[in-house]
C-alpha cells in the first residue's frame, strides 16, 4: 500500500498531515510512504526528516503515482490527483457540507472520500477526532490572540505605582475549544465566567475554576444534541439565555465564542447593540467566524472595531499553531489507518460504524447519509 503525503494548496494552511514520526509508523505497518516536496515546511518538518524516516520525497506526480491512500490536511483538488490508483482513499479533514461539489467530483473520479470531521465521537474513536485534537489548540490561541490585541494585562498586578486589576474573560460555548480556553485564560490569571446551553457542562466550568453562568428555571436547560454537540433551544429559553448573557457581557474585557451546529451556520451569540454596551478596548474572538459567525459584524480573515471593541475573526486558528497541529493532526490519521489495518490484505479495511460513518464517497457515488440527507 503506497500513502501519499501532500503539499497542501489552501491558502495560508502551513500544517501537514504526516509528520515523518508518523511516515515511521506507517513504514512499520508495511506501507510504502511518499512526500511531496516541501509538504511540512510550513510546520518546520524537512524534506530530509521526511526521507530520513524512509519516505520517499518527490513531486506531486512521483507521490501519487499509484498511491492507494492519499492524506491531506484540507481535501486536495480532484483534478490534482492524477495518477492515483483507481479506487484510492482520500483521507482529509474535507469540509463535506461547505465544499460538496468538490465530494462531487471525487465520486466522479472515482476516489473513496473519507472525511475526518465525520468521525463518531465514540469512545474507541477519540484518538481518531481531528476536531477535537485541532479545536484544543484553537481554544488555547484564540486566548493568545485576544491578549495580544487587549490592550491591558490579564492579572492583577500589585505594583509601587499602583494595582493592575485582572481581566474579566467570558466564554461562551464550553466544547473542547471552551474548555481549553477557559485554562488558557486562567492560567494567564484572568477572572473567567462561562456559559453553554448543556447543563452538563456546568461543573465542567467549576472544575477549572471559573464561574459559571447559566439560565435557570426554565425549559431547555439540557440542551444536548446528537454526538456531544449542543441542540436546538426553545424560543423560551433562547430569550432568558439572550437576557442573562447581555448583562454579563457588559461587564466583560474579553469575550470567546466557540458554538458550532454541523452543517449549519453558526448560531448567532451576540448582536451589535450587545457590542456596543462593552467598554472600549475590550476583545471579542470569534471561533466560529468560518461558519457564518457567532458574532454580529465579525469578518473572516480579520480584525474589525466596532464600538470601540475589536473583533478577532482569524481563519483557521488551529492552522497558525502548525507545528503541533500537525503532529495531533497527524496521529489523528495514524491511529485511524493503522486501527483498521490488515496484515495480510496490507491495507486498512474498515468496519461498519466508523466506516459508514467518515465514507462520503465509493464506486462513483456520493454515499454518506448525512450527506445524502441534507
Amino acid at each position: 500500500m503506497r500513502i501519499a503525503v501532500l503539499r497542501e494548496g489552501a491558502p495560508g494552511e502551513r500544517r501537514v498531515a504526516a509528520t515523518p514520526e508518523t511516515v515511521k509508523k506507517f513504514i512499520a505497518l508495511g506501507a510504502d510512504v511518499a512526500v511531496e516536496a516541501g509538504a511540512g515546511e510550513g510546520a518546520s518538518f524537512a524534506d530530509s526528516d521526511y526521507a530520513a524516516a524512509g519516505a520517499a520525497v518527490g513531486d506531486r506526480a512521483a507521490t501519487l503515482a499509484g498511491a492507494g491512500i492519499v492524506l491531506g490536511v484540507q481535501g486536495p483538488d480532484p483534478a490534482s490527483l492524477g495518477g492515483a490508483a483507481p479506487g484510492a482513499w482520500i483521507v482529509a479533514g474535507l469540509n463535506p457540507f461547505g465544499e460538496r461539489a468538490r465530494v462531487d467530483a471525487y465520486a466522479q473520479a472515482g476516489y473513496e472520500a473519507l472525511a475526518m470531521e465525520f468521525m463518531p465521537r465514540i469512545t474507541r474513536a477519540q484518538s481518531m477526532d481531528i476536531l477535537s485534537s485541532q479545536s484544543n489548540l484553537a481554544g488555547y490561541k484564540a486566548v493568545l490572540d485576544a491578549a495580544a490585541e487587549y490592550g491591558r494585562a490579564f492579572p492583577m498586578m500589585m505594583t509601587a505605582a499602583g494595582t493592575v486589576s485582572a481581566a474579566k474573560a467570558f466564554v461562551m460555548g464550553v466544547g473542547v475549544a471552551g474548555l481549553q480556553a477557559i485554562a488558557t485564560a486562567r492560567r494567564l490569571g484572568a477572572q473567567v465566567s462561562a456559559t453553554d446551553v448543556r447543563s452538563a457542562t456546568k461543573e465542567q466550568i467549576q472544575s477549572l475554576g471559573a464561574k459559571p453562568i447559566f439560565v435557570e428555571n426554565v425549559a431547555g436547560i439540557e440542551g444536548e444534541g446528537a454526538g456531544g454537540y449542543a441542540g436546538e433551544m426553545t424560543p423560551e429559553y433562547q430569550k432568558a439565555q439572550a437576557e442573562l448573557v447581555s448583562g454579563h457581557i457588559a461587564k466583560q474585557d474579553i469575550v470567546i465564542t466557540t458554538a458550532l451546529i454541523p452543517g449549519r451556520p453558526a448560531p448567532r451569540l451576540i448582536s451589535d447593540a450587545q457590542i456596543a454596551t462593552m467598554r472600549p478596548g475590550s476583545v471579542i474572538v470569534d471561533l466560529a467566524v468560518e461558519s457564518g459567525g457567532n458574532v454580529e459584524g465579525s469578518v473572516a480573515g480579520e480584525v474589525v472595531t466596532r464600538h470601540g471593541v475589536r473583533i478577532v475573526g482569524h481563519r483557521n486558528v488551529a492552522g497558525r499553531l502548525p507545528a503541533d497541529a500537525s503532529a495531533l493532526f497527524s496521529r489523528n490519521l495514524y491511529n485511524f489507518l493503522s486501527t483498521f489495518w490488515d496484515k495480510e490484505a496490507g491495507k486498512p479495511v474498515l468496519d461498519e460504524e466508523i466506516g459508514d460513518a467518515v465514507r462520503l464517497t465509493k464506486d462513483g457515488q456520493v454515499v454518506n447519509q448525512r450527506l445524502l440527507g441534507a
